[in-house]
């Protein structure tokens, strides 16, 4: 949906993939002459196009990460087997999944988002209780949730979080995977039976730093192919990526200044220096991903430009670290401060050197 500046509609924060990116189906669609997944709405190549993007059809890259991982996701999916993401938080496993879903349904909203109060009736199916009591079980008294409606729809459903689910949770998935069917015990006949109509699969995603919570079993991994997306190694990379998604953040935000891209080489290296700091065995608890630095640098303009009136600051970026690299832990807290006292002013440039004058602003 386009919001034009005479609409009185509120504009969404964050509109799904299928809607940003509309126009880009629309021409990746249109173009698409290639052989095609029963129940696909584009073949693998255009679909892996639209996710790592292709310059000269003027297609954006949206995921940066390994592009053999990208067609090897959609690969899976054109088979019987789940997808299954798994990589630190902040790695865009999210981002992966909605783009991949928007690409082979045209629908990324068939998501459910795994935790510890999530039920069963949230993956597979509910009932409308005043209808349930006046008529009884009946398809009209039934509430399909989103892998009812994926099956019966044939379309990708993502399943946030999964190993934040209880096991017993996870384990409604089973039949559900190997068998494509979901039975519905209160309806008589063939409507007590949903079977998964073609371009039905199912993306999980799972944190590593989750692993041992609520551990996947045995029978429900051999159901998934799975996948590590990896943090970006290199710097120029992930400097861009965070001023592409920091500018766009701030422009929603109402701030007309760029980001200051000598503060944002700063906030980079920062937080690649905390990621690194786990090789010499001071690993933060806090995950300092890229999804992380995004967020920062929002902060730190949003601060300057509101504050100040400018685009915001070295000192800024000290003011903003604390929520997001100690949390609540004294002793990330701790760390951090080690490393504005003793690494920062090894670092040469300017913008260091005001990193390490504003060591003070940290809070306590």
């Amino acid at each position: 949906m386009t919001v034009t500046e005479e609409s009185t509609e509120p504009l969404l924060q964050r509109p799904p993939a299928e809607v940003r990116y509309a126009d880009e189906l629309a021409a990746l669609r249109a173009a698409d002459d290639g052989p095609r997944p029963p129940g696909w709405q584009m073949g693998l190549r255009a679909a892996l196009r639209f996710v790592v993007g292709d310059e000269q059809a003027g297609i954006s890259r949206k995921f940066v990460g390994n592009v053999s991982l990208v067609e090897r996701a959609l690969v899976t999916l054109a088979t019987n087997r789940g997808l299954m993401l798994v990589g630190e938080p902040g790695t865009a496993k999210s981002l992966l999944s909605e783009l991949i879903a928007a690409a082979v349904s045209g629908d990324s909203a068939l998501t459910v988002q795994g935790g510890a109060a999530t039920t069963e009736d949230q993956i597979k199916y509910s009932w409308n209780y005043a209808l349930l009591v006046s008529e009884g079980p009946s398809p009209r008294s039934l509430v399909p949730a989103p892998m009812l409606r994926g099956m019966a729809e044939g379309r990708i459903v993502r399943f946030e979080e999964i190993t934040r689910c209880p096991l017993e949770v996870q384990d409604c998935l089973l039949s559900l995977l190997s068998d494509r069917v979901i039975a519905i015990p209160e309806l008589d006949g063939p409507e007590g039976m949903v079977f998964a109509r073609q371009g039905f699969n199912v993306i999980a995603t799972a944190n590593t730093r989750d692993r041992g919570v609520n551990e996947m079993s045995a029978a429900l991994k051999r159901r998934f192919n799975f996948e590590t997306v990896f943090p970006i190694p290199d710097f120029d990379t992930e400097l861009a990526l965070v001023e592409a998604e920091a500018t766009a953040l701030l422009k929603q935000s109402g701030v007309t200044a760029p980001p200051r891209r000598d503060v944002l080489e700063v906030l980079v290296g920062t937080f690649r220096e905390l990621r690194g700091a786990a090789e010499r065995g001071e690993r933060m608890s806090t995950v300092m991903s890229t999804a992380e630095a995004v967020s920062v640098a929002h902060a730190v303009g949003v601060r300057g430009w509101f504050l100040r009136g400018e685009p915001g600051t070295a000192a800024d970026v000290v003011a903003s670290l604390a929520g997001t690299a100690a949390k609540d832990s004294p002793e990330d807290l701790a760390r951090l401060r080690r490393f504005l006292e003793q690494e920062v002013p090894r670092r040469k440039g300017g913008q260091w050197r005001a990193l390490h004058d504003a060591r003070h602003l940290l809070a306590d």
